[in-house]
């Protein structure tokens, strides 16, 4: 089996937790939060925290009521703003990277991308249940990961979203990045 690492994230000091009630909203949170410059980025929250989604965005708590406010502004539905405690269950990065030798295989979420290292042909795509899995597998094998499509723009679900994400490490790879 090859090598598992966990990407390195940034850290975020009193750290909170804007949880969703639905999967959509969280995708859409983080583009409204992303696009007005905020440092967040999405999770996989602790189980004993989860409130119907299995995804959540981590923020600084410090710029809780500005985050709050753009959300009233964009007509972004969240549950609640939780504070991390120290100690706790802490969320999980969506995102892992395996190295098999030949190849990097790049989890996110559930879906998963295998590239080889040599020539960055996406060699496999895997995971998830979603009803465009089979077209976006059809879209992304046997394509250099430069060529590829993303499947954020060709697909409509939570899958499309977590194949994004493993494509963009990829390209972070393929880019010289190590995966760590």
């Amino acid at each position: 089996m090859g090598l598992l690492r966990q990407r390195k994230q940034p850290a975020f000091k009193g750290s909170g937790l804007v949880v969703f009630a639905d999967v959509h909203e969280a995708m859409k949170a983080e583009q409204v939060l992303k696009g007005a410059d905020y440092g967040v980025r999405l999770v996989a929250p602790p189980p004993a925290l989860r409130k119907g989604c299995d995804l959540a965005i981590e923020m600084n708590l410090v710029e809780q009521f500005g985050i709050e406010r753009l959300f009233r502004e964009k007509d972004v539905a969240y549950v609640e703003i939780l504070p991390l405690a120290a100690g706790a269950s802490q969320p999980l990065d969506v995102v892992k990277v395996t190295d098999f030798g030949d190849w990097f295989m790049v989890t996110a979420g559930n879906m998963k991308v295998t590239f080889n290292k040599e020539t960055g042909v996406i060699v496999n795509t895997s995971g998830g249940g979603c009803p465009d899995i089979p077209y976006l597998h059809a879209e992304l094998v046997d394509r250099r990961l430069a060529e590829a499509p993303d499947p954020k723009d060709i697909g409509f679900t939570l899958c499309a979203l977590m194949l994004h994400r493993a494509l963009q490490e990829c390209l972070v790879l393929w880019d010289g990045g190590d995966g760590s």
